[in-house]
C-alpha cells in the first residue's frame, strides 16, 4: 500500500468541517460509497443519522434511466434527511449520458457520478464500469456530455487501471479535469484485482500531484479512523470515500472526524451495536416486503455484530430465520456467548 521511502512524506490533513465541491458546500470530507446491493434506502437512512459529507445511492444504468425502468427509479429513492446525496450512473454511450445525468439532477440529487470502477463482467462486457479504463478518452467524452447537461457537480469514480500493466489513474484525472468534472474518486485497486489484495495508494497520490482544479478523493482500504488519516497523509487527497468500512458502522464518519481532530474515539459497545442493528431492521421493515426484510437481515445482521462473541451462532440462526417475528426476536434477544466468536 505505502512505499517505505515515502511514509515520512506526509501531507496536511484537510479540514474536518467543510468541503467545497463546485458550488456545493458539503459538511465534511468523508464520503460514503455507492455499494451495489448494500447502499439501499434503509442503509442510507442509517447513514444519514451521522451526517457523512456526501453519500451515494447504488449505481444505476444509463439505459434503464432513459427508458424509465421503475425498478431503477426505486433504487434512487431518497428522503430530505439524506442530503447531501449523489446518484451514480453507469454506461459507455456519450449520446445518452447527458440525458441520464439530467434525470439524476431533476430527481433532486446534489451530485451525479460516472462509474468507471465496477469490475464485474456483466458491467464491463459492454465497455461500462471499469471497462471504460481501456478507453480513457471515452471517459472524457461521457463526462463532457454530463457536464454540459446539468448544473450540479459531476464526479467520476475509477480504479487505478485495468491491470498492473495499464495503470491510468493520473491520465484519467487530467482528462476528467479537462472535461469539467469537479472531483475524481480513485480506488487503489485495478480491475484485475477486483476486491482482492491490498489497495495501492500510489495512484491516488500521483493523481493528486497532477490535479490542478479537480478534487481527488481516495478510496480503498479505508476501514477505520486510523486508515482514513493515513490515506489523507500519504496521498494528499482532498476527501476519502469509505466503502466496506460503512457496513455495520454507519457512525464511522463521526469516528474519522474525531480522529482527524486529535480527539479520542470511543468504540461502540455491543449493546449500542445491537440497538443500531434493530433500528436498521425497523427501517428495512418499513421499506421492504416481509420476505425481502428476512433476506436483507441475514446479511446486515452480521455487519453490526461481526466483532462480538456469539456472532457465529447468531449468523447461523439468522440464516435460517423465515419470518419477521423470528428476525426481530433474534435481534432483541442477542447476547454474547462465552464460547462464541
Amino acid at each position: 500500500m505505502e512505499n517505505e521511502n515515502n511514509r515520512q512524506q506526509k501531507s496536511e490533513v484537510p479540514s474536518a468541517t467543510s468541503f467545497q465541491l463546485g458550488k456545493v458546500s458539503l459538511p465534511n470530507p468523508v464520503f460514503y460509497a455507492p455499494l451495489a446491493g448494500c447502499s439501499d434506502f434503509p442503509f442510507r437512512q442509517m447513514s444519514a443519522k451521522y451526517s457523512p459529507g456526501l453519500m451515494y445511492c447504488e449505481m444505476v444504468k444509463m439505459d434503464a434511466l432513459i427508458r424509465h425502468d421503475p425498478n431503477t427509479y426505486r433504487i434512487l429513492d431518497f428522503e430530505k434527511g439524506m442530503h447531501p446525496i449523489g446518484g451514480q450512473i453507469c454506461g459507455s454511450k456519450p449520446q445518452i449520458a447527458g440525458a441520464a445525468a439530467k434525470i439524476i439532477e431533476d430527481l433532486g440529487f446534489d451530485v451525479v457520478d460516472l462509474n468507471c470502477g465496477c469490475p464485474v463482467d456483466k458491467v464491463t462486457k459492454d465497455g461500462s464500469g471499469s471497462g471504460l479504463l481501456k478507453n480513457p478518452q471515452l471517459i472524457g467524452d461521457i463526462l463532457a456530455e454530463m457536464v454540459a447537461a446539468v448544473k450540479i457537480p459531476v464526479t467520476v469514480k475509477i480504479r487505478a487501471g485495468w491491470d498492473e500493466e495499464n495503470i491510468c489513474a493520473a491520465e484519467v484525472t487530467a482528462i476528467a479535469e479537462q472535461a469539467g468534472a469537479q472531483a475524481i474518486t480513485i480506488h487503489g485497486r485495478t480491475r484485475e484485482q477486483a476486491y482482492r489484495g491490498p489497495a495501492n495508494w500510489d495512484s491516488i497520490k500521483a493523481s493528486k500531484q497532477i490535479a490542478k482544479k479537480i478534487k481527488v478523493i481516495g478510496n480503498g482500504d479505508v476501514i477505520d479512523p486510523e486508515s482514513a488519516k493515513k490515506m489523507f497523509e500519504y496521498t494528499g487527497c482532498d476527501a476519502v470515500l469509505v466503502a466496506r468500512g460503512t457496513m455495520g458502522q454507519p457512525w464511522i464518519v463521526e469516528d474519522i472526524l474525531k480522529h482527524l481532530k486529535g480527539e479520542e474515539v470511543t468504540p461502540r459497545s455491543l449493546e449500542e451495536c445491537r440497538q443500531a442493528l434493530f433500528e436498521h431492521f425497523l427501517f428495512t421493515e418499513s421499506y421492504c416486503s416481509p420476505r425481502q426484510v428476512v433476506i436483507e437481515m441475514r446479511r446486515v445482521g452480521c455487519w453490526y455484530l461481526k466483532s462480538s462473541q456469539g456472532t457465529r451462532e447468531f449468523r447461523g440462526l439468522m440464516s435460517r430465520a423465515s419470518s419477521l417475528d423470528e428476525v426481530r426476536e433474534l435481534i432483541l434477544n442477542f447476547t454474547p456467548s462465552p464460547q462464541g466468536n
